[in-house]
């Protein structure tokens, strides 16, 4: 039975990877796929993964459909026997229910990878519906983890080496910026991301670059707005 699976889990916990391993075992076994992805770190048209590994896929823009794309292929003659989708968070609620309608009307395999909560902890609208609408959520196994060692379980934007929980929902960080400066993803422990405490800020309260300012005092939670 065709299934419609959401991949989740924080930044650094190798959804990438995944995705591309997937994709191996499932060409090498002979079945033929789509690989789609959206602000992939890499730029347009690829699907990459932070321990160097890539491949080409198809750019997913606002407008695209994802049935009207796989229909096609198939009347062009092609086969499509399951579809890789990257950086699903940032889909629109309609492509995932697009998405699950390949799987209910075609019987084609789809497996979605991406983050559920924003640098605000807030649900991106495609991680919603995925939620809502996907035969299995799987957390990925591999921990990612804060400065402090801990389990991360945030995604927090940093400006400037200063944690912000304000602004668009969407930025792209590691190879670019916005007006209010340099924009890097980090992640979080929940209580390093309730306390603002990110690895920049940690570094510059610590009294020497061996100890890290674990204790409560110098991580104080910061003032309500």
């Amino acid at each position: 039975m065709a299934e419609l699976v959401f991949f989740s889990g924080t930044m650094d916990c190798g959804k990438s990877t995944l995705a591309l391993q997937m994709d191996h075992n499932n060409s090498a076994r002979g079945r033929r796929g789509l690989i789609f992805t959206k602000l992939d770190r890499m730029g347009e048209s690829v699907l990459s993964s932070r321990l160097g590994l890539s491949t080409p896929a198809i750019e997913v823009g606002d407008e695209l459909d994802f049935w009207e794309v796989v229909v096609e292929c198939l009347t062009q003659g092609g086969r499509v026997d399951y579809v890789i989708c990257d950086e699903a968070q940032f889909y629109t609620p309609a492509q995932v229910e697009q998405l699950a309608r390949l799987v209910d009307e075609l019987g084609i395999d789809v497996h979605a990878f991406g983050i559920t909560a924003d640098f605000r902890t807030e649900l991106f609208p495609g991680s919603r519906r995925l939620i809502e609408l996907a035969d299995r959520v799987q957390l990925l196994q591999v921990e990612a983890l804060c400065w402090c060692g801990r389990k991360a379980t945030h995604n927090a934007r940093i400006v400037d080496g200063a944690m912000v929980v304000e602004g668009e929902q969407v930025v792209v960080g590691d190879t670019g910026g916005e007006s209010a400066g340099v924009v890097e993803y980090e992640v979080l422990c929940r209580r390093h991301y309730m306390r603002r405490m990110n690895s920049h800020a940690a570094r510059a309260a610590s009294p020497s670059p061996d100890t890290l300012p674990f204790d409560l005092d110098v991580c104080a939670v910061p003032p309500r707005p």
